[in-house]
């Protein structure tokens, strides 16, 4: 596995319950700042083998970014039960419930 990959993963399981962070902000926090897209990936593909906290992971907007409806209701009502206010249209409040590790040793 790739040290990039693994570093996403260790900053995702990082997300404490009740925060969210967006896919830029675990790309950068992993080395990468413009990998969005294979935070993206390496979710989708890792997820169920890692036991990662995917639904703490939401877009720049706020967003849940799931276009699977299925998913993203799971991914409102886990959201919710940890306490993630998310409006009717999908949205957390980035400014509110982001997570900002304080340095890179409560990560790795």
């Amino acid at each position: 596995m790739q040290p990039f990959t693994l570093r996403v993963i260790e900053v995702i399981k990082s997300i404490p319950e009740g925060s969210i962070m967006t896919y830029g902000q675990i790309a950068e926090q992993a080395g990468s700042r413009r990998a969005a897209r294979q935070v993206v990936r390496i979710l989708h593909s890792l997820s169920g083998i890692h036991n990662l906290p995917w639904h703490r992971v939401v877009n720049a907007k706020g967003e849940i970014a799931i276009p699977d409806e299925e998913s993203r209701y799971m991914q409102t009502v886990i959201l919710q039960g940890e306490g993630v206010e998310v409006s009717k249209d999908g949205r957390v409040d980035v400014d509110k419930y982001r997570y900002y590790p304080v340095n890179e040793e409560e990560i790795f």
